[in-house]
Order: C-alpha cells, then sequence, then structure tokens
C-alpha cells in the first residue's frame, strides 16, 4: 500500500493552489488559478486560511529572497527593488484580491439569498402543486359524491350505485390522508341505505301500481279465457273430433296459436317489470338479496291479505262483488307466475304456490260464508260459471285449483237444493190444483206440443186424429213431464265440461227425481185417493199408469246421459217406478170400494115385499139405477181406463152386486118368502142377466151363476133335489151348501089373498068414531 506521503496532492491542499498561482506563465493564468481559489475559499468561508497561506508564501519567499540576497547583494538589492515592486504589486494585488474577495462575497451572499429564494419557492411551488392536486382530486371526489345524489335524485338507482361503488374502490384510494376522505368513506353506508329505499319506494309505488291495474289485468284474463272458449266450441262444431278435447289441453292451446295474446304487454295493458328488475339488481349488488327476497314476499303476502275482502256478496244483481274478488285473485296470481318466470332467484314455485293456495283457502271460505243467502237455483248457476270460467284461466297458468274444484262439489249441493225445491213446490202446485178430468185438445198444435213435452204414444198418428179430442190423462201429467225435462235441463246446465264430477250429477239427479216423483206427485196423488168422487180416483189411477210409462222412459233417458267416466254400469232404476206400479194397485182398490160402496147403496134402497099379496111385473128401481149405474160408469168414468182394468172392475163390481143382492133374502129380518117375492127377485136377476150380457163379455155373466141358481132354487117345485148331491152338483153346483137351507126354511107356498077395504071402516076412521 503506498504511504500517504507519495499520494498526489488534492487539488483542494493550498500548497498545491499556491504552487499553481506562483507558477503561473503570465497575470491571466495567475488570476484564472487564483479567482477560482478565492471563490472556493469564499464559500467555505476559509478567505483568511488562503490570505494566511498566502502571507506564509509570501514570507518564506522573502526569506529565501533573503538568503539568495545575501550572497548575492546586487542581484538581491535588485531583487529587492524587483521584490518591492513585486510587494506592491502584491500589495495592491492583495487589496485587489480583497476587493474582488468581497465583491465575491457580496455577490454570493445575493447569490446564495437568491438560490435560497429559488429553493424556497421550489418548495411552495412543488407545495402548490401538491395542494393543487390535492384539491383537485378532492374535487373530484366530491364531484362524484355530489354525482350520487344527483343521479339519486333523477331516480337512476343503479347509475347512482355505480357511481357510488367506483367513488368507492378507485377515486377515495387516491385521498385517503385527507379526512374528506374519511367523511365520504362513513357517508357510503348511509348513501347505500338511501338508494335501496329509493328503489324500494319505487319498487312500492310499482306494486301498488300493480295492485291497481290487478282486477283489470284479471277481468282481461277471464275474458280471453271466455273467448278461447267460444273459438274451442265453434271449432268443435266444425270438426266433431276437436270436442273431446278441453280448454288448456295440448291441442286446444295448439289450435288456438293464431289468437296468440300477450296479457301483460298490448294495446290496452302494459305491464312494465323494470322497476323490479332495477331494485333486484341493485340489492344483488349491495350483497343484500336475502333481505330484499325477504321484504318482498312480506310485501305481496300484505298486499294478498289486502286483496282479499272481509266479506262479499253473492246476491248482488250483476255479480259484482265476486267478479271483482276473482278477477283481483287471478291478476294478483298472475303477476306473481310471471314474476318466478322471469327471476326464478325472486319467487320460487313453492313461494307462489304457497301464497296462492292461501289465497284459494280464503276465498272459498268467503264464498261459502256468503253461499247461504242465495237461494236461487240461477243465481248458483251464474257462480258456477264464473268459478269454473276462473279455473280454466287459473289452470293455463300452471295454478292448482283444487280448492274450488272441492267447493263446486258444495255448490252443485246447494244447487240440487235449490232445484229439488223449486221444483217441488211447482209439482205440488200442478198436482193440487188439477182438474182430475180428462185433457181436452182443441186443435193440432196443442196436441203436437203435449206430445213432445210428455211420454205419452197414442193409438193412431196425429194425422189421423179428429179434434177436438180428449187425451186420457189430466193436465197435470203433461205439466209435470214439462217439468221433469226442466228439472233434467237444469241438472245437466251445471254438468260441462269445467265440472270433473259428472258421475256425482247423475247420482244426485237420479235421487232428487226419484224423490220428486215419489214424493211429491205419487204420495199426493195417493192422498187424492180417499175422494169419494170416481172420476176423480179413476183419473188418478190413469195418471198413476202414465207416470209409471214415464217413469220407465226417464230410467232410460238417464241411462244414456250417463257420464262416459261414470263408474256406474247397467240399468238405472227408479224407485219411484215401482211406487206407482204398485200404488196403481192401490187406485184399482179404491175405485172397487167406490162402485161397491155405490152398488151397497143401491141394493140397501131395495124394498122387496117378500110376502107380497100380488106379483112383480117389472124390475125393482133400485135394480134399474144399479144398471144404469154399471153402464154409465162403463161408457164414461171408467172409459179411459185399460180393457183389462175395466174388465176387472166390472167383474168385481157384478160380483159384489150379486152377492148383495143374495144376502137380501138371508137377511135374519126376512123370516117368510113367498111366491110373489121369489117372482120379485127372480125379475130383478133376469133384469141384471140381461143387462150383463149386453156388454158382451162373456166371463162377466159367471158373477151371476150363484145368484142365479139360487132364485131357480127357490122357484123349483121339488126342493128336495137340493139334498141329492149328485141333483145338486149338477143343477145347484154354485149354490151354497149353507144358504141354500136356510132360504128353503123361508119359503112359503101360501099366498094371502088382500083383503076389499070396508067403506064403513074407513069413514068412521076418518070421522075419529070406533
Amino acid at each position: 500500500m503506498p504511504s500517504a506521503t507519495s499520494l498526489p496532492p488534492s487539488r483542494s491542499d493550498l500548497s498545491y493552489i499556491l504552487n499553481q498561482i506562483v507558477i503561473s506563465p503570465s497575470d491571466s493564468d495567475y488570476l484564472d488559478q487564483l479567482i477560482p481559489s478565492i471563490r472556493e475559499y469564499s464559500y467555505g468561508n476559509r478567505t483568511s486560511q488562503l490570505l494566511q497561506a498566502l502571507s506564509n508564501f509570501s514570507g518564506d519567499r522573502e526569506s529565501e529572497i533573503e538568503r539568495m540576497c545575501n550572497s548575492n547583494h546586487q542581484e538581491f538589492v535588485g531583487s529587492v527593488n524587483q521584490l518591492l515592486r513585486v510587494r506592491e504589486g502584491t500589495v495592491s494585488l492583495t487589496q485587489e484580491i480583497l476587493d474582488l474577495n468581497q465583491s465575491i462575497q457580496a455577490s454570493t451572499s445575493k447569490l446564495a439569498e437568491q438560490k435560497k429564494a429559488l429553493v424556497e419557492s421550489r418548495s411552495h411551488r412543488q407545495n402548490i402543486d401538491e395542494t393543487s392536486q390535492a384539491l383537485h382530486d378532492c374535487l373530484e371526489v366530491l364531484r362524484l359524491a355530489n354525482q350520487v345524489h344527483d343521479l339519486l335524485a333523477k331516480k337512476s338507482h343503479y347509475a347512482a350505485l355505480r357511481a357510488l361503488d367506483e367513488l368507492q374502490n378507485v377515486h377515495l384510494k387516491g385521498v385517503t390522508q385527507y379526512m374528506i376522505a374519511e367523511m365520504i368513506q362513513r357517508s357510503v353506508p348511509t348513501t347505500q341505505k338511501a338508494i335501496a329505499e329509493a328503489v324500494m319506494s319505487d319498487l312500492n309505488t310499482w306494486l301498488y301500481r300493480i295492485r291497481e291495474m290487478s282486477q283489470y289485468l284479471g277481468e282481461m284474463a277471464l275474458y280471453h279465457t271466455d273467448q278461447r272458449k267460444s273459438r274451442q266450441k265453434e271449432r268443435a262444431e266444425r270438426v266433431p273430433y276437436l270436442e273431446q278435447f278441453k280448454l288448456n289441453s295440448a291441442i286446444e292451446l295448439v289450435s288456438d296459436e293464431l289468437e296468440e295474446f300477450n296479457l301483460l304487454d298490448n294495446e290496452d295493458l302494459q305491464v312494465d317489470f323494470t322497476p323490479l328488475f332495477e331494485c333486484l339488481h341493485i340489492h344483488q349488488s349491495l350483497g343484500q338479496m336475502d333481505k330484499f327476497r325477504s321484504e318482498y314476499a312480506t310485501t305481496r303476502r300484505r298486499q294478498k291479505e289486502l286483496l282479499l275482502p272481509s266479506s262479499i256478496t253473492l246476491v248482488d244483481e250483476d255479480g259484482a262483488s265476486l267478479h271483482n274478488l276473482l278477477e283481483e285473485m287471478a291478476g294478483f296470481a298472475i303477476v306473481e307466475r310471471t314474476t318466478m318466470k322471469k327471476i326464478p332467484n325472486l319467487r320460487s314455485p313453492v313461494d307462489v304456490d304457497e301464497l296462492w293456495d292461501s289465497m284459494c283457502q280464503n276465498a272459498v271460505a268467503l264464498i261459502t260464508k256468503a253461499l247461504s243467502a242465495v237461494d236461487n237455483a240461477e243465481n248458483i248457476l251464474r257462480i258456477k260459471n264464473l268459478i269454473a270460467l276462473f279455473m280454466q284461466t287459473m289452470g293455463a297458468y300452471d295454478f292448482s285449483v283444487t280448492a274450488f274444484d272441492r267447493f263446486l262439489l258444495t255448490l252443485f249441493e246447494k244447487y240440487a237444493q235449490l232445484l229439488k225445491k223449486r221444483f217441488s213446490d211447482d209439482f205440488q202446485e200442478i198436482v193440487s190444483t188439477d182438474d182430475y178430468m180428462p185433457m181436452p185438445i182443441q186443435n193440432l198444435e196443442e196436441y203436437d206440443k203435449v206430445l213432445n213435452v210428455s211420454w205419452y204414444t197414442p193409438e193412431k198418428p196425429p194425422e189421423e186424429q179428429t179434434f177436438p179430442c180428449v187425451l186420457p190423462f189430466s193436465q197435470m201429467y203433461p205439466l209435470c213431464c214439462i217439468d221433469i225435462r226442466n228439472f233434467l235441463n237444469q241438472f245437466y246446465f251445471f254438468s260441462n265440461d269445467d265440472f270433473q264430477h259428472p258421475s256425482i250429477i247423475d247420482e244426485t239427479l237420479k235421487t232428487a227425481l226419484d224423490e220428486l216423483l215419489s214424493n211429491q206427485v205419487c204420495d199426493t196423488l195417493v192422498e187424492r185417493l180417499g175422494s169419494q168422487y170416481l172420476g176423480q180416483i179413476v183419473q188418478i189411477l190413469i195418471n198413476l199408469e202414465h207416470f209409471e210409462t214415464a217413469c220407465h222412459e226417464l230410467e232410460h233417458l238417464l241411462a244414456a246421459a250417463r257420464a262416459p267416466t261414470s263408474t256406474s254400469t247397467g240399468p238405472i232404476s227408479l224407485t219411484a217406478t215401482s211406487k206407482f206400479r204398485d200404488n196403481k194397485k192401490r187406485a184399482e182398490k179404491r175405485i172397487f170400494e167406490v162402485v161397491n160402496s155405490k152398488i151397497d147403496d143401491l141394493i140397501e134402497t131395495a124394498e122387496y115385499d117378500w110376502m107380497s099379496p100380488m106379483p112383480q111385473r117389472e124390475p125393482s128401481n133400485y135394480m134399474q139405477t144399479l144398471t144404469r149405474f154399471l153402464s154409465n160408469i162403463m161408457n164414461s168414468t171408467l172409459l179411459g181406463l185399460p180393457t183389462e182394468i175395466k174388465e176387472l172392475i166390472y167383474f168385481d163390481a157384478l160380483s159384489h152386486a150379486a152377492n148383495m143382492v143374495l144376502a137380501l133374502p138371508l137377511s135374519p129380518d126376512v123370516k117368510k118368502i113367498n111366491p110373489h117375492g121369489i117372482s120379485a127377485l127372480a125379475t130383478d136377476v133376469d133384469y141384471l142377466a140381461e143387462f150383463v150380457d149386453s156388454l158382451g163379455v162373456p166371463i162377466l155373466r159367471e158373477n151371476l151363476d150363484e145368484l142365479q141358481q139360487t132364485v131357480s132354487l127357490l122357484q123349483a117345485e121339488n126342493t128336495d133335489e137340493f139334498y141329492d148331491i149328485s141333483t145338486r152338483n149338477k143343477k145347484y153346483g154354485r149354490v151354497d151348501a149353507m144358504n141354500g137351507p136356510i132360504l128353503l126354511e123361508k119359503i112359503t107356498r101360501t099366498v094371502q089373498t088382500p083383503q076389499k077395504p070396508d067403506k064403513f071402516a074407513s069413514l068412521s076412521t076418518r070421522f075419529g068414531m070406533k
């Protein structure tokens, strides 16, 4: 390592500087060497050191000169002179140096001051620039903050949220050292909350408008469903194959594609979901989706509760109350279903279905409560048609209508009760006000009307019928037939393609019709069998027979009209059929009773003089009246009855008459019977036999066999033949074995001759003389 002494002198070393100054070849070089040194040392406040060095150098030089002068005086003197001159020059130079140093120091101070001012100016400039930049950044932050509020005021909620996000995540990071950043950062949650509240306020306004338009939306939905039904009906009329496809089926939907209608976006109504989308997007951006979903669900649930009134009425003239309820429900549910499809993560199918089920249950409860006030079947039918249209409308949006489907059963029960009551009253009035006379027909038009409504097959075709004419049944029968047909039609009005329980209608109709025919028609007719008027009883019998025929026809009709999906098979049997048939027997029996009672009354008027002294040449009055009665009822009262029934009634009447006539001589009051008495009885019996023969029914003559054989026995000369079994069986086989002896014991062969009246006796009696 080289020694310190061997190192070259530093350019800042005084010795080096002085050496360079001394060895300068010229004054200019001298100054060039001196001025930098002075400047350098003046900056470092070492001017005195330089002067000291120069003084030392000068002293050394003088000492050296003095030594040299001692050896060389002359040269020394010359050198001294020269040195003096040099010294003088040095002094002046020193003075110049001092002046120059002072000038340099003055300029250096000024320069330092200027440089200090410049440094300070640059610092201020930098501070100003930094401040300006900070102000610019802060103003930008404030501008964005104000822009957020301006956008919020303009209801540009999403733009406000994006600006707030940019402000928070970009611009605030550049001014975090300033208090304004902290202030704005603290206001961000408040602003986010304000945006959320503002967008929720707009959403609530939108929901309110949706709530207001729900009824109109539902009204349009029901109207277009009704239009679809009409179009489907027209297509089915053109192509019968389409009748089997119901509304909302795939075939119906495809067939109706050309008539597709956007319920939420049309000329009359536009539902804009933008506020909902914006609110949803903002809450998603804020990370508040769960909160928004809960608030939205709560709001819709509250709107659902406000939608349902506390009560409704079903008896208003135009049905507005039920219309409003169903239309509100339809509009509300359609918006829910549309929202679910457009925004699946907001409204799930479970949420929508739960809200729908709750709404349906409450609505059904309201309608059920109001149903008790309805007392008109037409109103029930109108309610049913409206509910069915509502069900079909909601079925198109995949809503379950099970609750309303079950309610239709309740509605049908009410409908059946009202129909049954109405027709029960009608039947009761028809039966109670009937005249129970054969129905007169004046012309062909009336005749055709009766045939069209009644189950009646005339014996000859209408073109051969002469008018006026009389039909066998009374007026009540065609009137009841009209009511029966109306009753059937009214029932089947309830059963169409929107009622899913046709088998229930079939069974209820059968039961109701059976009860009406049995209780209101048959029982009422049976009650009137207590009448003593034979014509009325006969007419009741005829009506019963025609009602039995009508019941058979109804059984076939009900079987043919039975729903294809019905579980019941085989023929239908009405209880009323057998009831009418059984009560026909009762009516026949009642006719027998009335006819026999009349016969009894007539025979009770018989006044036989069993011991008559004179023979009777003419039939008795009672016998003539009896035959006239039997002839009259055969030709008038019983004329409308079937031949077999008429013959049966006649057979029984004649049998009863014969028994009653036979009972006259058997009476305990009759003690003796002479030949004239027997002759009178024989005359009446022969008269009765002739009448029976005139009827042209040989079998009826058998009823008189016992009476005629008994009279023959009484007229026989040898009555002992009766006691001979072989002879009795041959001649008197129909005579009762007990009655014969009784009558024979009463016979007397003597006839008392009538005495002539005593004139004097009669005179004395007339004047009270004894």
